[in-house]
């Protein structure tokens, strides 16, 4: 991958849909950047990939280093090389948003992918328990996450901000994973806040898409559901 490109694996609406038994291997996501996000198999747990390694966040904050066989259904990664290095306050996680706009004016329909280290004094995060069931769609597995709530811990958030009419295909706005440095507990952020961290951000204007060949995937109608996915992923 050239830097600040971004690869992406299947869709979020077909995580939406429930699509989630296959995918590619954790060994292919590897060779597809240096961090990224998404998730495992029957979307059991969150997936971060930082510094070369993937790590699967699961309910009550657990973690495990990803098998290179590890099924990935749906992932989103980049070969970060940042533009910009700031210490930034952030009061809540809308200030990770401001960060990014005061970094670049021009960049509000493009990608952004930014990472941010240092002391947080909040964090809330999810992880999603997986599916209890085959096609079981996100919006259900929501309404069952583990939420977990840290207060003074030392870690990194990978994020990525797409842009808001590529809503369905991504995220749309911000989505960010946070692990801790001990590589211990983490989760999808839902809210944040820290006194200095350093936040290094970077714009990307080029998106490849692999989309899977399955018969689920197939079937899948595919249709945005814009309030669920805001439900979902806070």
């Amino acid at each position: 991958m050239e830097p600040n490109h971004i690869y992406q694996y299947s869709l979020l609406n077909a995580l939406m849909d429930g699509v989630s038994e296959t995918g590619i291997p954790a060994s292919q996501l590897l060779q597809k950047g240096n961090q990224g996000l998404g998730t495992f198999a029957r979307m059991n747990g969150e997936l971060l990939l930082l510094d070369g390694k993937i790590y699967q966040l699961q309910a009550q904050g657990r973690v495990r280093e990803a098998h290179p066989t590890d099924q990935i259904p749906f992932a989103v990664s980049t070969q970060f090389a940042p533009q910009r290095t700031r210490k930034v306050a952030l009061r809540d996680k809308g200030a990770i948003d401001e960060a990014l706009e005061g970094f670049h004016a021009h960049a509000k329909n493009l990608f952004m992918t930014y990472r941010v280290d240092g002391y947080f004094r909040y964090l809330k995060c999810r992880t999603v328990r997986g599916q209890e069931y085959k096609g079981q769609p996100l919006s259900e597995l929501g309404e069952k996450q583990s939420v977990e709530e840290y207060r003074g811990v030392e870690g990194t958030i990978i994020g990525f901000r797409t842009p808001r009419n590529w809503q369905g295909f991504g995220v749309a706005g911000e989505h960010l994973h946070f692990i801790n440095a001990g590589r211990t507990a983490g989760g999808h952020v839902l809210e944040v806040e820290a006194e200095e961290v350093e936040m290094q951000m970077a714009v990307a204007r080029h998106v490849h898409v692999e989309l899977p060949s399955s018969e689920d995937f197939n079937e899948a109608t595919l249709t945005t559901d814009d309030e669920g996915v805001k439900k979902v992923e806070g």
